[in-house]
């Protein structure tokens, strides 16, 4: 039997989020990863998108993606439409929560900006994501995760290349964290102070900003001392050879993070490096430590200096490819994937919720399905009448 996401086993009583209704009018990127994150705390979300024929501009997530669509309901309005905004308003007025990721101005344009919305209710909180933010000189630059990590510092302190290249990231951190996370944190703490005030508020979020509040360690430094952090100024960019990544004999790697003195006597110790314990931030030793080391690490398999090593309070850990992730012994024994049934893709494996609080379907989950919308059950229970959708369908306004 498929059961909802909110049918949980690791949390007695409702979700946290119980009760909150979200419109979302992302697809993609960071607000799409604010409204997962809400709705893995019990949230509702209405995941409004444009109609087929409306949506060339759209950015069309794969099925799998942002956890299949799990929990939420999905609906197609042209916002472009009289009777598309009309609608919209309807959920709106129902709502305690409007997410917005259009590039600044264009909400407005389209006459359902916060200003309009939170006048007509006070209690909204209306959240806008963009890039840079709603105002200032780079407000209306283009731009995707790799952008913003590279305007706020984030590239140009991580290590380099052999050409000297800043380097691409593995994850998304820019969406996910400065964005998507930074997003859902301030949704809560508005609908916290909400409960008290009685008053929604307007949220502009940066994702650039967020990836500034990351990089604090770096810019605090600079700002209070004049430092121009880069790659391999400190413990943490690479300028040790107690914190780095090691070839091992197999070819795969070991990450390396001893920053404690007792963690790197130990890993010394059990690497047959013991001549170099008491000297881990000597900077005129680190070239010939960072050659010991990584003709130690060489001579054995990833595999089996993890097994030696972790235990061994040497802060050693795998550098696991996203195949390895599904049979990692830890991640297993924490339960942190599910299941997920599409309608047209069948079964297939995803991440369970993984956020603390955040409750896990003790069956498979239903994954959500562009093709198949909830429009007008919604709109029904917001307040429309069968007449008034039905007008919306002929005229492309709903789908």
């Amino acid at each position: 039997m498929v059961k909802s996401v909110g049918d949980a086993r690791d949390m007695a009583g409702p979700a946290a989020l119980d009760g909150v209704t979200v419109v979302d009018l992302s697809t993609v990127g960071p607000g799409a990863r604010a409204t997962r994150i809400l709705a893995d705390f019990g949230a509702r979300v209405l995941k409004v998108g444009a109609p087929k024929q409306s949506a060339a501009l759209q950015v069309e997530p794969n099925f799998h993606a942002y956890s299949a669509g799990r929990g939420f309901e999905q609906l197609r309005l042209d916002l472009k439409s009289a009777g598309g905004r009309r609608a919209l308003l309807a959920l709106v007025a129902k709502a305690d929560v409007l997410l917005e990721s259009y590039r600044p101005g264009v909400a407005r344009r389209l006459g359902i900006g916060h200003e309009e919305l939170c006048a007509r209710h006070p209690r909204l909180v209306y959240c806008s994501t963009s890039g840079y933010g709603q105002d200032g000189p780079a407000s209306g630059w283009a731009g995707h995760d790799i952008n913003y990590l590279a305007f706020a510092g984030y590239l140009h302190t991580s290590g380099r290349d052999a050409d000297g290249k800043p380097p691409l990231p593995g994850a998304t951190i820019a969406d996910s964290a400065a964005g998507g996370m930074h997003a859902a944190l301030s949704v809560l703490a508005a609908l916290l102070q909400r409960a008290r005030s009685g008053r929604g508020a307007y949220l502009d979020v940066s994702v650039t900003e967020g990836v500034l509040q990351l990089m604090s360690l770096y810019v605090d430094e600079h700002l209070a001392t004049g430092a121009a952090p880069g790659p391999g100024h400190d413990v943490l960019t690479g300028r040790y050879a107690c914190y780095d990544t090691y070839r091992c004999a197999d070819g795969r790697f070991v990450a390396v993070g001893a920053i404690e003195a007792r963690f790197f006597h130990n890993l010394c110790r059990a690497i047959g490096c013991e001549q170099w314990s008491e000297r881990q931030y000597d900077d005129d030793a680190q070239p010939a430590m960072r050659a010991d080391f990584a003709a130690a690490f060489a001579r054995q398999p990833r595999d089996a200096w993890v097994e030696k090593l972790a235990p061994q309070d040497t802060c050693v850990s795998p550098v696991n490819e996203v195949s390895e992730l599904p049979k990692a012994p830890q991640l297993v024994a924490r339960r942190v994937f599910g299941e997920a049934h599409h309608p047209r893709h069948g079964h297939f494996a995803q991440l369970a919720p993984l956020l603390a609080g955040q409750p896990r379907a003790e069956g498979p989950v239903q994954a959500g399905d562009a093709e198949h919308t909830q429009t007008d059950a919604v709109l029904e229970a917001a307040g429309l009448d069968v007449a008034e959708i039905a007008t919306l369908r002929e005229q492309g306004a709903s789908a």
